[in-house]
């Protein structure tokens, strides 16, 4: 089939699968970590002669933008995000052209210093001025419907986006069992608790995903569960901690999701994880993002050699770290040209830049990147 043109969603399928695809899929935003900044797409949009004043925050934390079909149009990505508008846009205007259209729950309130304040309860989260996202608590519009309402939502537009388009969607929000700092420092202390609440943790998300499943499973591709389990320079856990306190339950969850549906697993971890590697992909993971190159150990040669044939890699085409936000255009050009000559022999990659593009990225440099993915992307 690889000589025929696939459908994006055929062609990210295959490559999930490892399989011929008759060109390299491409990202922009199907996920919270493989997204743009509303600031920098503002600007992208600009330099590009498009309208930028139906700009949607679909992140108020990290404040990401959706990526509209005219973006992934121009750029031949091949996955879609899956929420739907938020509810009751209303305009946000942030500083200077920064103006934006965010969901109707979220009241962002500007200090006595200019900093923008968001609270819901006890919660908060600050953007200092000029900043680009939020820190504190994390508040997302979504906190304020019922579970049973975003059900239905989602199945509206999982519905829509299978049979009007055919892109490739996942859904978010799981979690892949591991809890940061504190949960390692409690596997040291107190490992029966965790036990309990890892048992509960997985209990809640089997009962979500059974009626993701129910209700809408056909109609989406993946669903991403997500733990941060590496820091720059190191995994969090050792691999036999992870195989005992961790493994288990998402190996528990993905055999569910597998024996029940056609859905692929996604994994987001950030940080040097390729230690754990092998383990995640024995609990059952089918995609890993975003594969920080710059972080210790993920050396992009190695994670292909020793691992490509077992997992798709959804990231490391850019370095957002060292390169993106510092490069001239030509010299990200270069970069991703060489990441692409690594990772795309034999499929199973899906070109995404490593996490989000942040909001003082240049448009020129986002061009260079997505436009060389392109012209490098078919065999």
């Amino acid at each position: 089939m690889n000589n025929e043109t696939m459908t994006s969603r055929q062609r990210v399928l295959a490559a999930v699968n490892r399989q011929p695809v008759d060109r390299m899929p491409i990202d922009l935003g199907v996920h919270f970590s493989t997204g743009i900044s509303v600031f920098a797409y503002r600007r992208l949009r600009e330099h590009l002669g498009l309208a930028t004043d139906r700009i949607e925050i679909v992140d108020p934390v990290q404040m990401l933008a959706r990526v509209d079909e005219d973006i992934l149009e121009r750029f031949h990505c091949d996955a879609i995000l899956l929420n739907p508008a938020g509810k009751n846009l209303k305009r946000w205007h942030i500083r200077d052209r920064d103006d934006f259209l965010i969901d109707g729950t979220i009241n962002p309130v500007l200090n006595e210093n200019g900093d923008w304040i968001v609270t819901n309860g006890s919660r908060r989260m600050r953007m200092p001025v000029g900043g680009f996202f939020f820190d504190g608590d994390w508040i997302s519009a979504s906190d304020e419907a019922s579970e049973e309402e975003k059900l239905r939502a989602w199945a509206r537009r999982a519905e829509y986006l299978y049979k009007e388009t055919d892109y490739f969607t996942l859904e978010m929000g799981f979690s892949a069992y591991f809890g940061g700092m504190d949960f390692a420092c409690d596997i040291l202390t107190d490992p029966e608790d965790i036990a309990a609440r890892q048992e509960d943790d997985l209990a809640r998300n089997l009962n979500r995903i059974e009626k993701i499943i129910r209700s809408y499973g056909r109609y989406i591709q993946a669903i991403e569960v997500n733990s941060d389990l590496g820091t720059q320079q190191s995994p969090y856990l050792r691999p036999d901690t992870y195989e005992q306190f961790v493994q288990p339950y998402l190996q528990r969850f993905c055999s569910f999701v597998h024996a029940n549906s056609d859905i692929k697993i996604f994994l987001h971890s950030c940080g040097s994880i390729a230690p754990l590697i092998p383990n995640i992909i024995t609990a059952g993971v089918d995609i890993l993002n975003p594969v920080q190159i710059s972080a210790a150990g993920m050396d992009p040669r190695t994670l292909k050699q020793r691992f490509g044939s077992q997992i798709c890699f959804w990231g490391g085409g850019c370095d957002t770290q060292n390169v993106l936000p510092w490069a001239s255009p030509a010299e990200v050009s270069r970069h991703v040209q060489s990441m692409i000559e690594i990772f795309k022999p034999g499929s199973g990659f899906v070109f995404n830049q490593v996490h989000n593009i942040m909001g003082n990225i240049p448009p020129e440099n986002v061009i260079a990147m997505l436009d060389t993915a392109y012209a490098n992307s078919f065999s």
